[in-house]
């Protein structure tokens, strides 16, 4: 189902609004401070209590299934006329999690489980709804025999980070002693920390001495003979993991995943690729893997394939994934930058620096001078050229870019007129020379789903002597067969106005022709600025009009006569322009409601645009494309009034099943739907926080139009810290906040009702992280909802959604021409992204602080960086009201 919708004008402002009547609000006036203990008003409970809707015993699932969990609060104490005190939301935490942890009924025979193995709820059963058939995915069953399985830590000293080195050592260490000192075992090995063996090694703790040569592959000579390295290497008797509990969990038995006996077998699994191929996260690259390409800017593609070993209800499957990803050539930075100027001997421009300078950050480089290959991560260009660089050496001496790079290594640069390569932090900033530094890593993934039988017997896992033989690992390989069945498509209703009233989907997609927006929105007050400088003068008023008349043609209500008129202005002076625009309206005594803006040729404002509109100005915007604009295209224009509409307010379609109340759990009672993620900034954003989104739904029963929150927090913490939020103010006592309690409070306002029944959709949620993530926020959901009313704790459907997984279903018969669509692909059922867009838009507000000037000075650490979290801008009450994320 795909749905579009939009914000926050009250329900009953429109005629198809179901009457109802008035229901209370929460009954301590929806305010953010609750008063003093003892002096609160009488409250009201909403929903309902009794026990957990918790299942008996977690039933393993595959990468893309969702995760639920149903709970109802503690059975709610009587309702007094105070606010909640400390001491009683102490008891509802331990309460609630007490109904969130494992403990295993007394007369059960299970196997004892991890206090915090959560009880996830069981399948209910298998579906009846739809057409039946069969898919293929791509898994492969994995069996496994009996094996005494041993985890041993490695220490190398002097400690090496390439995991590349890493295996080199031990794969040494294993080709001299695995006869004898290892007791003719063959370990495998991670790379970093661990090795596993299939039985005991003949002692707990031994220490190795290997050498490596060097491995730069230069010949040696008189001035610089090759030489070797030497390693000491640990090993120590770690654990000894159990294939018992893999077996119990995936007979249902047992609770709790065994994340540690998975580990095992995949790194089993992933012993012989690592050696062979290029390692990218969980995926193999490899010139050998298929044929490569070029893309263009210094960029070629390698073929390769995703791997990770899987606890699936069917039992344990081996997931492969056909991929591809982008490498760097390896060639040096100088010819790279040459791709953006070819004029080397001048300094660069700021803006060919700053593209050269996005282009490279995160990826590593080598350098090759050394004596043996060493690796750095570029975290910046400097904003100096090598000329003017200084530095304070170990000795306290100040010294010269230039000067060291000639006394240390012998080089004389050639291109001091280009910026230095920055490596290592803000405090101790490493300068690396563009001439001397190779291009080394990779820069972002392709998906290409093909191939996949010939790469995966390729592997030929059931030949391998460590998975078959030491392990006892078979693979097959074959695609699964899964039994599947193809739901039908929701009917989606538009205005009765329209030739077409509603309409069922086919392939997942459809269109607005001969339809009208169910509820369209009005538009009185309004203008358009133009930043192209490319577009002929009368293109921003055509477009306007266009636009306008076609937004009238679908159901909105849109004056055609902007409030001040179309402008056109300069785009390095887009923040004056838009206060300009602001100013002059206010001016009128007007609050501009829309802001149509073409944007500028060149790349890189976007986010600007939106941080100054939605958090100073309070101007909800539409932002166009200028090559778009010009095109005076229909479809275009009808894409861009859709989502016109949600912005301001009106709802482009709604489900019949909603509107005729047929929607279980959701139309029988009052729901509200939430919808919740966490974005991590990506590599080389050091002072870049993680930024969480909660998205809730602001009408009933039609749940489609949703109000977004945004907050700052620590870089990569999952869990969501600003659900619910508590301080004791020395004169309001104990005051609330948080945005679960935020969006609550606008839905009660929005519809006239107290939520009974809560759905929380979770995404970017890793399986080991489940536990911690439901504990933690599931509680903060209902401190929120106790800080509201007394006693007010409506039941809780907690579903953890994973979109970002590798599974594959292909159809088993190509000639079902009913299970695909048109390019030979099972029919999609895409899910909504609301929350995910309303937290890249607030990533949009800090982009501009975070993004590298070139600055190395400074002083704070990383950690000290994460300590101090930047709080966002804050979004204007006048843009929160409306879907402004779409």
């Amino acid at each position: 189902m795909s749905r579009r919708g939009g914000g926050g004008r009250r329900p009953d402002s429109c005629s198809d609004q179901p009457a109802q009547a008035p229901a209370p609000s929460f009954q301590r006036g929806g305010g953010e401070a609750a008063g003093p203990p003892g002096r609160g008003h009488q409250g009201q409970r909403g929903g309902t209590g009794g026990g957990s809707h918790s299942g008996s015993g977690a039933a393993p699932s595959s990468s893309h299934a969702a995760s639920t969990s149903t709970a109802q609060a503690p059975s709610s104490p009587s309702v007094s006329a105070s606010a909640p005190s400390s001491s009683s939301v102490s008891t509802l935490v331990d309460e609630t999690e007490q109904k969130l942890t494992l403990a295993a009924p007394a007369a059960a025979t299970l196997p004892p489980s991890s206090s915090q193995a959560m009880r996830l709820p069981v399948r209910p059963g298998l579906g009846t709804v739809g057409r039946k058939c069969v898919v293929r995915a791509n898994h492969f069953m994995v069996q496994l025999a009996e094996r005494d399985i041993h985890h041993y830590d490695v220490s190398i000293t002097p400690e090496v980070t390439s995991k590349k080195i890493n295996r080199q050592i031990i794969s040494q260490l294993i080709n001299l002693y695995r006869l004898t000192h290892l007791g003719e075992r063959m370990p495998a090995y991670d790379g970093m920390k661990s090795i596993y063996t299939a039985g005991p090694l003949p002692f707990e703790s031994k220490e190795f001495i290997i050498t490596l040569p060097d491995s730069d592959p230069r010949p040696s000579s008189s001035t610089r003979p090759r030489r070797e390295r030497q390693f000491r290497v640990v090993i120590r008797l770690a654990s000894k993991p159990d294939l018992y509990t893999l077996q119990q969990f995936l007979l249902r038995r047992h609770f709790e995943a065994p994340y540690e006996v998975i580990q095992v077998l995949d790194v089993v699994l992933r012993a012989a690729p690592s050696e062979k191929h290029t390692v990218v996260g969980r995926s193999f690259f490899s010139t050998d893997l298929g044929p490569m390409g070029q893309l263009g800017d210094g960029v070629e593609y390698w073929r390769g394939y995703f791997q990770s070993l899987r606890p699936t209800q069917m039992g344990l499957s081996l997931n492969i994934d056909v991929s591809a990803c982008s490498f760097y050539e390896p060639i040096l930075v100088t010819e790279f930058v040459q791709k953006y100027c070819r004029d080397l001997s001048h300094p660069l421009s700021d803006e060919v620096r700053l593209k050269v300078e996005e282009a490279l950050k995160g990826i590593k480089v080598v350098l090759t001078h050394v004596e043996y290959n060493r690796s750095y991560k570029i975290t910046g260009i400097s904003s100096q050229p090598m000329s003017q660089l200084m530095f304070i050496d170990d000795n306290g001496t100040r010294m010269s870019v230039i000067q060291y790079f000639l006394e240390k290594s012998n080089i004389a640069l050639q291109f001091t007129s280009l910026p230095a390569v920055l490596a290592g932090s803000e405090a101790r900033p490493i300068y690396l020379p563009m001439e001397d530094s190779s291009a080394c890593e990779q820069r972002e993934f392709l998906i290409l789903v093909d191939i996949l039988l010939q790469m995966t017997r390729a592997n030929a896992y059931n030949d391998d002597t460590l998975v078959n033989r030491e392990f006892g690992i078979q693979v097959a390989d074959v695609l699964t067969l899964v039994d599947a069945r193809i739901l039908p498509a929701p009917m989606l209703k538009y205005h009765e106005s329209g030739r077409e009233a509603s309409v069922n989907p086919g392939f997942g997609q459809w269109n607005m022709i001969n339809k009208k927006m169910f509820n369209g929105g009005r538009v009185e007050v309004w203008t358009c600025v133009n930043f192209s400088t490319d577009l002929d003068p009368d293109v921003p008023f055509q477009f306007c009009q266009g636009l306008v008349d076609v937004c009238n043609s679908k159901g909105m209500v849109f004056n055609p006569r902007p409030v001040i008129p179309i402008s056109s202005s300069n785009p390095n002076q887009i923040e004056k322009a838009l206060v300009d625009v602001h100013n002059r309206t206010t001016q009128q005594g007007k609050q501009l409601q829309l802001l149509i803006i073409i944007l500028p040729d060149d790349k890189g404002s976007y986010g600007r645009i939106k941080r100054v509109c939605e958090t100073e100005l309070g101007i909800v915007s539409q932002c166009c494309q200028p090559k778009q604009a010009s095109k005076l295209s229909m479809q275009y224009f009808e894409n861009v009034a859709l989502k016109i509409n949600v912005k301001v307010g009106g709802r482009n379609t709604v489900l019949v099943d909603a509107v005729q109340k047929r929607i279980p759990l959701v139309t029988d009672r009052p729901t509200i739907i939430f919808g919740a993620d966490v974005t991590h900034p990506q590599r080389g954003e050091d002072s870049s926080p993680s930024i969480a989104a909660v998205v809730a739904s602001m009408d009933w029963p039609e749940v489609t139009k949703y109000r977004g929150l945004v907050s700052a927090q620590a870089r990569h913490e999952e869990i969501i810290q600003d659900l619910y939020k508590s301080i004791q103010d020395p004169q309001r006592g104990l005051v609330h906040g948080g945005m679960i309690r935020e969006l609550l409070i606008a839905f009660n306002r929005s519809t006239n009702r107290k939520p009974e029944s809560i759905i929380f959709y979770r995404d970017g949620v890793s399986e080991g992280q489940f536990s911690q993530v439901l504990l933690h926020e599931m509680n903060a959901i209902r401190l929120a909802c106790a800080s509201l009313e007394e006693g007010y704790a409506p039941p809780v459907t907690f579903v953890v959604v994973q979109k970002r997984h590798h599974t594959r279903l292909f159809p088993a018969d190509h000639n079902r021409r009913d299970l695909t669509d048109r390019s030979g692909n099972i029919l999609p059922v895409p899910p909504a992204y609301y929350a995910h867009l309303a937290a890249f838009r607030a990533r949009y507000y800090i982009e501009d602080e975070t993004s590298a000037g070139g600055s190395t000075g400074g002083s704070r650490s990383t950690a000290d960086r994460n300590l101090a979290i930047r709080p966002l801008p804050v979004i204007k009450d006048n843009v929160k009201d409306v879907m402004f994320y779409c």
